[in-house]
């Protein structure tokens, strides 16, 4: 393991006004997302979708440091040809790919979930990695009920987690580490934090026990915030102090960077919140997004699957990427929203 290597390639996947795009929907997430747009989810739509992002020239090499892909589009050539990994990588970006299968059913843990893709792991690491590959992406989900999360629950994701992320260290691939805590329910900020905080430390516990270094990974996770049943919903300031408390308190200074997922927060929402946490002072690590959703809504609509949009969807895509590429640095002001309308 060249552990200078995956510092280098991890900074740089956090560097200040750029973040990471999240271009990983599986094929059943993104067929939901062509439905909402009357387009049909085809191999080959699917690919002339991702090549309209990756051809955004201003907003690849300005604002996107970094893009995860799905197992598909790793492999798929743009109508000319050319590899999509090539697109990403003449962009200035950094390729990289979700490695997890998806998730089951936790047994003894009702209404719990476990992901799964440990098995022959190491080997399709090294695929990856001959293709381009130089980041990989692991996603664990935690849920919050009245009886959920169990420490089951926690405990096995976490170590997953870290199994993963050694792995990838030792095939030279930087883990992104994502346990998400989801905001799906009627909890409030408080339950969040407290929750989040719990499955960060048996995270991190989990990853020195598996001798995974810190200096070569970053760290994807949710902020506090409400959950979006919640009658009461906390204020961008809150999301933004609670958010930093809780990192500071959980995430060794030693972690390059953190890049937000954005977890059904709408566009601006999860821009005004990025904003924020970087008005509060200085930060022990880099901080910034890895936006799916709150990055490509607005270019799929524009898009909607027609050639003689792909334009707009470029505009779209650059502008949600310079938002939040400011945003990453501070700089982010509602009115520029405004202005762009």
């Amino acid at each position: 393991m060249n552990l200078t290597e995956l510092n280098r390639i991890a900074t740089a996947m956090v560097a200040p006004g750029k973040g990471i795009l999240a271009a990983d929907e599986s094929s059943g997430t993104i067929k939901k997302r062509f439905d909402a747009i009357g387009v049909e989810s085809t191999e080959e739509n699917r690919r002339d979708y991702r090549e309209m992002l990756f051809r955004s020239k201003d907003a690849m090499s300005q604002y996107i440091s970094g893009v995860i892909l799905y197992d598909e589009t790793i492999w798929q050539n743009a109508k000319d040809g050319t590899p999509l990994i090539k697109l990403i990588e003449q962009s200035g970006a950094i390729p990289g790919i979700k490695v997890d299968e998806g998730t089951q059913g936790l047994p003894m843990c009702p209404g719990e979930l476990v992901t799964v893709g440990l098995d022959k792991l190491a080997e399709r690491l090294k695929k990856y990695y001959e293709r381009g590959a130089r980041f990989a992406k692991w996603r664990a989900v935690i849920d919050i009920g009245s009886d959920i999360p169990s420490m089951t629950a926690i405990s096995v994701n976490a170590h997953a987690l870290a199994r993963y992320a050694a792995l990838c260290q030792a095939a030279q691939i930087v883990p992104i580490v994502e346990p998400e805590v989801l905001m799906d329910g009627d909890h409030d900020i408080d339950r969040c934090y407290e929750v989040t905080q719990r499955v960060l430390n048996t995270t991190f516990q989990e990853l020195r026990v598996q001798r995974v270094a810190l200096e070569g990974m970053v760290l994807k996770p949710n902020m506090a915030i409400s959950g979006k049943k919640c009658p009461k919903q906390a204020s961008v300031e809150e999301v933004a102090e609670k958010t930093i408390r809780l990192l500071k308190a959980c995430v060794p200074a030693a972690v390059p960077g953190i890049a937000f997922l954005s977890g059904g927060q709408s566009d601006e929402q999860a821009t005004a919140h990025l904003n924020a946490m970087h008005k509060l002072g200085s930060l022990p690590w880099g901080l910034t997004f890895s936006y799916g959703r709150a990055l490509q809504a607005a270019p799929q609509k524009a898009w909607s699957g027609r050639p003689e949009n792909v334009a707009a969807g470029q505009r779209a895509f650059s502008h949600r990427a310079r938002m939040n590429g400011l945003a990453s640095k501070g700089e982010w002001q509602s009115s520029l929203e405004q202005k762009a309308a």
